[in-house]
């Protein structure tokens, strides 16, 4: 397939399913689903299984030469606050508190993690990690298929990174995605984050605006701040969520993506995932 100017590539990696986009930035359809495949998951060997599925994505794909950005699923990755240290002098300082945390959190050795953060020694800030054995997968799939990979992160901070300009004062960040919300608690200054939580959502209709609500109040409590006055979500929210609050024990909920869903044309939850951070 030849380049045209302004296409590139996006792809979605979760532990049982990827997706392979493209995006056009100025002509034609501004996404294209290419290829998709769900496969059973892995205990023994995930990453093995991971680097199956993308062979079998992009085997039939003439992307040689391609830019391509990859976008985690969360499960697949781990984000956490850190606090430096008060000695805190050098880089290797807050790395290492870094490392330190992520190992009192996770109960895992950082060894076998790529961690990167927004790194500061006077302030909390977050880090992330990847799998060390995962990114080489990933690499070794990139080169046997000439794919020149951009950019690899995680599915929440492409999306938090995307949409964080147009948070509104009061408000907390969610991602929704495979029944899975994963929620940013928000300064009151709305500059930075306190938190970040991964919660689990009742199956079917259990996560109404009630369980949104009392799931908001108790997340503000346990972290000693106000409740939201609204959250704002990108992903495969529940509709109820954005319906008019008459209930006190209710919390306003709005869809931070909801032009991109209405032009999505039935995409995938993978596809939606895979396209999170485009700005198309």
């Amino acid at each position: 397939m030849r380049r045209a100017i302004g296409l590139s590539l996006r792809i979605g990696v979760s532990g049982f399913a990827v997706s392979l986009l493209r995006v056009s930035r100025w002509r034609g359809e501004p996404v294209t689903v290419l290829a998709e495949h769900a496969f059973a998951p892995s205990g023994d060997h995930p990453f093995d299984a991971i680097a199956n599925a993308l062979r079998a994505l992009l085997g039939e794909q003439e992307i040689g030469g391609w830019p391509v950005s990859i976008v985690l699923a969360d499960d697949l990755t781990r984000l956490w606050r850190v606090v430096p240290p008060p000695d805190a002098a050098r880089l290797a300082d807050i790395e290492a508190a870094a490392g330190f945390r992520f190992q009192s959190l996770y109960g895992e050795s950082p060894s076998a993690w790529q961690i990167s953060g927004d790194w500061s020694a006077t302030q909390p800030f977050f880090a992330a990690a990847v799998p060390r054995a995962l990114l080489a997968v990933l690499g070794k799939v990139a080169e046997e298929f000439k794919l020149h990979i951009v950019g690899i992160e995680p599915h929440f901070i492409t999306a938090y990174n995307r949409w964080r300009r147009g948070l509104k004062p009061g408000a907390w960040f969610g991602l929704v995605h495979d029944h899975l919300l994963t929620l940013a608690a928000i300064e009151a200054d709305g500059k930075s984050i306190r938190a970040i939580r991964a919660l689990p959502m009742p199956a079917g209709q259990g996560a109404d605006q009630y369980w949104l609500g009392q799931t908001l109040k108790r997340e503000a409590l346990l972290l000693d701040m106000e409740a939201p006055e609204l959250l704002q979500v990108c992903g495969a929210a529940p509709a109820a969520w954005s319906k008019p609050v008459t209930n006190p024990a209710h919390i306003a909920c709005a869809v931070l993506d909801q032009a991109q869903q209405a032009s999505s044309g039935g995409l995938s939850t993978m596809a939606l995932m895979a396209r999170c951070g485009s700005a198309v």
